[in-house]
């Protein structure tokens, strides 16, 4: 069971960048997914989850109407379409799955199964 990210990279402000997490061993329509992300000396945030079987979505405040988080089930990829891109989105990006049905108090809470992390770095 693999989660794999990619498509992180050096982006100006104001720039777009487009994040990919490819699944292997495991159907990502099953699960709970959702993107996370951490900058240096601070916590990890979730940035956007979807989080039910109808595709129920989250997104951090932070993010919303930049960022969009989509599925390819065929191709049994998430991915995390960013615009509008701030310095202060610099961070290193996760993927992560958890159960569909256990019950958390945020949408992007308790996800247990982690994929490798890729580097955007916004700046000019």
């Amino acid at each position: 069971v693999q989660l794999q990210a990619s498509g992180g990279g050096l982006v100006q402000p104001g720039g777009s960048l487009r994040l990919s997490c490819a699944a292997s061993g495991l159907r990502l329509d099953d699960y709970a997914i959702g993107w996370f992300r951490q900058a240096p000396g601070k916590e990890r945030e979730g940035v956007s989850c979807i989080y039910s079987s109808h595709g129920t979505t989250y997104y951090a405040d932070s993010v919303k109407g930049r960022f969009t988080i989509s599925r390819d089930s065929a191709k049994n990829t998430l991915y995390l379409q960013m615009k509008n891109l701030k310095p202060e989105d610099t961070a290193v990006y996760s993927c992560a799955v958890r159960e569909m049905s256990v019950l958390t108090p945020h949408p992007c809470r308790d996800y247990d199964f982690w994929g490798q992390g890729t580097l955007v770095t916004v700046s000019s």
